[in-house]
């Protein structure tokens, strides 16, 4: 069927009044979520005093109640023996009786209202933080909305009418949403980088258990300061895979499969990953192995995360006409009738298996694990 002409101009024009909207909702969108990081980090430490204010009222409430305990005996002292004492020191007794009994009041009402700003702190802090995760969201969103607006659509119309161009287009897409530089910081600020600022004051802990406790508790803390370093290292190879291999280019696909495999089931010691590739062990074009490795990982990912499953099974047949990749896992399986809008890994992963002309499938129920079956057609 022949496409109609499309005037560009107009396309264009939509195109940079979309962008330029889009790019206002993202800056008023991360300013939202800066402002609440600040608030989020002002109520924190106000909590924090306030816990600590509470901690100096029990113990000041208890020093009261027994000074009202005792002053309580000396008024019964008092008033059964009350010929044995001046009227002054009657006085003083009434008096010190109902001072302390007023300052324990205080103290209780005090108490009463750090206890409902507490609660009222912890309960703003529960919405600052969903409020943070949702601007996070959204932003990573427009990100991907950002990508497919300013990607080259001058060109749409020449695209429309070549199918080899409107793939190449697809895959630049794609190519743009594996950039997403925001989501990389933050997994390398809250991962691998407070990991290392953890490791140098664990380091000056060793040195200091050793010399107040001895080498016995000294060797101890290096067992546990290994595990950080492991923990460490192994975040590091997750975003260098998470960005692109780099044994993927030097070894190929099934190499670099077993080994990334490997790598997350022994993070992952309760989970179990069997990979078995059957068939030629040989190399593919550049975009089949990066688009099978990335739905592989995206996978069992899923599985682990989501899925909660302990047992992953990874199956690759490469032949000389087709790809074939089975993962299958004992996870806690979904609903596959049910269709989420923010699914992005699968719909990622569809994108991926459209473009190279193959077929993805998923077979779940809940509480019996998942299935996900890729056949790739190979093209010479």
């Amino acid at each position: 069927m022949k496409l109609k002409q499309v005037n560009m101009k107009s396309i264009d024009e939509i195109r940079e009044e979309m962008i330029d909207r889009v790019t206002c909702s993202k800056s008023d969108i991360f300013r939202i979520g800066e402002q609440c990081r600040h608030d989020y980090e002002s109520m924190t430490t106000e909590l924090q005093n306030i816990k600590e204010m509470m901690v100096k009222l029990i113990e000041e409430g208890n020093q009261l109640e027994e000074q009202v305990h005792q002053a309580r005996l000396m008024l019964s002292e008092v008033s059964m023996n009350f010929k044995h004492y001046t009227e002054e020191e009657v006085r003083e007794a009434y008096e010190k009786a109902h001072q302390l009994q007023m300052d324990l009041s205080i103290n209780w009402q005090y108490k009463k209202q750090l206890l409902e700003k507490r609660d009222d702190l912890e309960r703003r802090l529960i919405g600052l933080d969903d409020t943070i995760d949702r601007a996070d969201q959204l932003i990573s969103q427009i990100s991907v909305v950002m990508n497919y607006l300013t990607s080259d659509l001058k060109q749409v119309g020449e695209v429309l009418e070549n199918a080899k161009a409107k793939q190449d287009f697809g895959l630049k897409i794609i190519e743009a949403q594996e950039e997403e530089r925001k989501r990389l910081s933050r997994e390398i600020h809250d991962g691998p980088a407070q990991m290392l600022a953890n490791v140098i004051m664990r380091s000056d802990l060793i040195e200091r258990v050793y010399r107040d406790q001895g080498p016995e508790e000294a060797f101890a803390e290096v067992h546990s300061y290994k595990k950080m370093v492991r923990a460490a290292l192994y975040e590091v190879r997750r975003i260098i895979y998470d960005l692109r291999p780099m044994a993927l280019d030097d070894l190929g696909l099934v190499p670099t499969l077993r080994k990334y495999l490997q790598t997350i089931e022994e993070y992952h010691n309760h989970s179990r990953i069997d990979f078995v590739n059957v068939g030629e062990e040989r190399r593919l074009p550049a975009k089949y192995e990066v688009a099978l490795f990335r739905m592989i990982q995206e996978s069992v990912q899923n599985a682990l995360k989501h899925a909660n499953a302990c047992e992953i099974k990874v199956r690759l047949e490469i032949s000389n006409s087709a790809v074939t990749v089975l993962i299958k896992d004992n996870g806690v399986g979904f609903d596959t009738s049910v269709k989420k809008p923010d699914s992005f890994g699968m719909i990622g992963m569809r994108e991926r298996v459209d473009l190279l002309e193959g077929e993805i499938k998923y077979d779940s129920k809940i509480g019996k694990g998942t299935s996900v079956s890729i056949h790739v057609p190979l093209i010479n």
